[in-house]
């Protein structure tokens, strides 16, 4: 006879009832069925479990080490059974999660802090990546969600902006127009401009260009930088002036200040960026949070 968990559950009842009646009614079976599932166990493992009179049972003492067993394995396939269901609700597991490094002053930390409170139990690992480092990582499946700027046109993956913002203009505080309550793009065709590379976020770099365009030049580029944390030190040390998201006021850079622009300026977006239709089931609960914390994003 293999030995299954049924076995196990009736040598349990008989143990804890001592008394084959009792556990029979308990096991909504017949006594003599059971008396012999009993016998055929003691068999298969090769020990008695139990001292039968016919007045009495009792356990052996290797009856009452194996009771003890079987109470171990039965709360570890409970705990495991329980720990499968999370995992499959999404309320436990690892979720990896990238994001440029914009969404740390934006949208960023209040998502993570609603997340972690409705499901402390999921791993959180984050990595700061630019748009198209992101793509590639999900690509690659190292990582399961990406915080990004659009647009992005993949096969086999879903985006959804969340947040927009406005761009704004980072000065030197020492800048002569630092002191003006708003700064027209016109006026600083002379300046020398930070910007990223555009492979890094395409739709965020056309924007801003775009912006150039629209007022009747092309910017002189005098730096380029991957992150916007070292475009904001490099207006701080003086290289020169960029276009940026308003939300990296939050920065908090000594030595820079934010103007908003005289022109009307697109959005700069952030969007989720993760595999469609069948995302992870933390995934999905990832993505009912943030529809959740945040509010809706117009639709154009």
């Amino acid at each position: 006879m293999t030995i299954e968990l049924r076995h196990l559950r009736y040598f349990m009842a008989v143990a804890e009832e001592l008394h084959f009646g009792r556990a029979a009614e308990r096991l909504h079976m017949a006594q003599p069925p059971l008396s012999q599932q009993i016998r055929q166990l003691e068999e298969e493992i090769g020990f008695q479990l139990f001292y039968r009179t016919k007045r009495s049972v009792a356990l052996t003492e290797a009856g009452t080490v194996f009771l003890q067993e079987c109470q171990r394995l039965f709360r570890q396939l409970d705990q495991a059974i329980q720990t499968g269901r999370q995992v499959s609700r999404g309320e436990m597991g690892q979720l990896v999660i990238g994001f440029v490094s914009s969404a740390a002053y934006n949208v960023l930390p209040k998502i993570l802090r609603a997340f972690r409170a409705m499901f402390p139990k999921v791993s959180l690992e984050l990595h700061e990546l630019t748009t198209d480092q992101q793509i590639a990582w999900l690509q690659e499946g190292r990582i399961d969600v990406g915080l990004v700027r659009p647009p992005v046109i993949e096969k086999d993956f879903k985006l959804t902006p969340i947040f927009e913002e406005p761009l704004v203009l980072a000065l030197p505080e020492s800048h002569p127009m630092a002191l003006l309550p708003a700064v027209s793009l016109a006026k600083l065709s002379q300046e020398g401009f930070i910007l990223f590379p555009r492979p890094l976020a395409p739709g965020l770099y056309d924007q801003i260009i775009g912006l150039f365009q629209e007022v009747g030049y092309s910017p002189t580029i005098v730096q380029e930088a991957i992150q916007m944390q070292t475009i904001i030190s490099l207006v701080a040390a003086e290289i020169g002036v960029a276009v940026v998201p308003v939300s990296l006021k939050n920065l908090q850079r000594p030595g820079v200040i934010y103007k908003p622009l005289e022109e009307p300026t697109p959005k700069a977006a952030i969007a989720l960026l993760h595999r469609y239709p069948n995302p992870s089931p933390t995934v999905a609960q990832f993505l009912t949070v943030v529809q959740m914390t945040l509010p809706p994003v117009p639709s154009e």
